[in-house]
């Protein structure tokens, strides 16, 4: 199945898994860029915004847990994230932190917060209107990960 025919698809899942990383590239990107502030408090946020993107990272390319070396309990914590209101709810906690960063000071994690909510909405909407997950074999779902094996 090519990206086009996934995306006609009308899963939310789908859209969901392509905005996360989306985000997670500008998580990336904008926790490094604010991370020399001269807010300490602001400093932390884009250390939490930067931990986020590697989260979202290994929750939405699942074919990295089997590559990376990582623990048995991070693992175990990133694989319990495997439906659509798991990740609905883990993209609701990122969103929320993300957003408390205003009370510190306006800064571009803004753009994170927006994103990390309309991820997170994808993913309920794939829940409610109960659509199947479904990954994207572009990035390693669908048996992409057993392949290697």
């Amino acid at each position: 199945m090519s990206l086009k025919e996934e995306f006609a698809t009308r899963n939310f899942s789908i859209y969901g898994q392509w905005l996360g990383i989306l985000t997670m590239i500008l998580a990336f990107a904008l926790g490094i860029a604010n991370i020399f502030t001269i807010h300490l408090l602001l400093i932390i946020f884009s250390a939490l915004c930067l931990a986020s993107s590697f989260v979202i990272l290994f929750i939405e390319v699942p074919l990295l847990l089997r590559i990376c070396p990582t623990s048995a309990a991070f693992d175990g914590f990133i694989r319990r994230i495997s439906t659509n209101y798991t990740r609905a709810a883990a993209y609701a906690v990122m969103a929320v932190v993300q957003w408390l960063s205003i009370i510190v000071a306006a800064s571009s994690l803004i753009a994170v917060a927006v994103l990390l909510s309309l991820t997170g909405i994808c993913y309920l909407l794939a829940g409610i209107k109960g659509q199947a997950f479904v990954g994207s074999k572009t990035l390693g779902g669908a048996g992409v990960a057993q392949m290697i094996v």
